[in-house]
């Protein structure tokens, strides 16, 4: 018989393998990429405190975008960067929350270092 393969629990599976060697610290917070079919919402963590700093998705007024394309993705990555840099955030530790880097993350990902963010 063949069997389905579970898409969400093998995500969830690779997401929970990174973060057993990721973590965001106060001098080095995570930034957590989550995507669905819709929206993007990227996040920047102190998992010490248990707080999220900075919050950004395509629900916000400054996107102009309100897709789960790359030109969303684009916009996500520098207004996260943008917010950080407001907070004094220069350097985080990249959660890609169990996505291939590949398409809408890898480009998040590259506004947001062209934006300023290190990592």
């Amino acid at each position: 018989m063949i069997t389905k393969i579970d898409r969400k629990a093998e995500r969830d599976r690779r997401h929970a393998r990174v973060r057993r060697k990721i973590s965001g610290t106060t001098d080095c917070p995570r930034l957590a990429v989550s995507k669905s079919n819709k929206n993007i919402i990227a996040q920047i963590i102190d998992d010490t405190k248990g707080e999220t700093l900075v919050y950004v998705s395509t629900l916000d007024k400054e996107i102009k975008t309100k897709k789960a394309n790359k030109e969303a993705a684009k916009e996500v990555g520098a207004l996260i960067a943008k917010k950080a840099s407001s907070k004094k955030i220069k350097t985080v530790v990249f959660d890609r929350g169990g996505f291939i880097y590949h398409g809408v993350v890898k480009e998040l990902a590259e506004a947001a270092r062209e934006a300023g963010l290190e990592f």
